[in-house]
């Protein structure tokens, strides 16, 4: 049996929103980020990884930006057309992998993955459960009544923010999803399909730097960020 550590990975990247919350001119993960597209540096830093060895990019099929991208030619990436919702797109993207156990799923809007943290992740290969990079809550929640009113203040003890990559056997993974969208389950993450179907999902803690732009303010965020990544090799802030 190879080694975890010696094992190789194919990671799914679901690019084909639009990313209306940034109130950008163009989706966001083409917003420039340190001299190049947020989701170059998002697959860059995936690609960097010894253990990834492959890249599928699910993109929406009549994305005008990403053909003009220096990366667009590079052999170990993969593009595939995306779907209406994420689950599509990441179901697009298992279709192209073949013949491996374990696939990544990496949202495009995270650029600053520390290859630490991914490490950590990986070494779930071969056992008997997937799992995701995740940190704990550290503020308090509260739960609003419809008028946005406080209901009650949730225990955090238990509470973690489920980031990406997530990281599942393939077959399991494929299987979860088409259940839930032939159910009409809404899902969010890799991890609510699997869920979903009753499997588990193992916690890995994961730095808080492991942002998702989403908001105006997280690119600038993302800058300072992925700043100290590189200096550091990509392996921690």
């Amino acid at each position: 049996m190879t080694p975890p550590s010696a094992q190789h990975f194919t990671a799914v990247v679901p690019a084909a929103g639009v990313g209306k919350r940034m109130r950008a001119d163009i989706p966001k993960q083409y917003l420039p980020l340190l001299g190049k597209t947020m989701l170059e540096q998002t697959l860059e830093n995936l690609i960097a990884h010894p253990q990834i060895s492959r890249v599928v990019l699910a993109l929406h099929p009549e994305d005008p930006y990403f053909a003009d991208l220096p990366i667009a030619s590079q052999p170990w990436l993969t593009k595939v057309n995306g779907g209406e919702e994420r689950a599509d797109s990441v179901l697009a993207g298992l279709a192209a992998i073949q013949d491996e156990e374990w696939v990544l799923v990496h949202d495009a809007a995270r650029p600053c993955l520390p290859h630490q943290d991914l490490d950590k992740l990986l070494a779930l290969a071969g056992g008997a459960v997937g799992g995701i990079l995740a940190c704990p809550v550290r503020d308090t929640m509260k739960l609003a009544d419809e008028h946005n009113r406080v209901n009650t203040s949730l225990d955090r003890s238990r509470m973690w923010h489920a980031l990406t990559p997530q990281f599942f056997p393939l077959a399991l993974l494929k299987d979860s999803l088409q259940q839930a969208l032939n159910a009409n389950v809404a899902i969010t993450d890799e991890a609510s399909a699997i869920e979903w179907i009753g499997g588990t999902v193992q916690l890995v803690e994961g730095n808080a730097c492991n942002i998702k732009v989403t908001q105006p303010v997280d690119l600038m965020l993302a800058e300072f960020y992925l700043n100290k990544l590189l200096h550091n090799g990509r392996s921690s802030i």
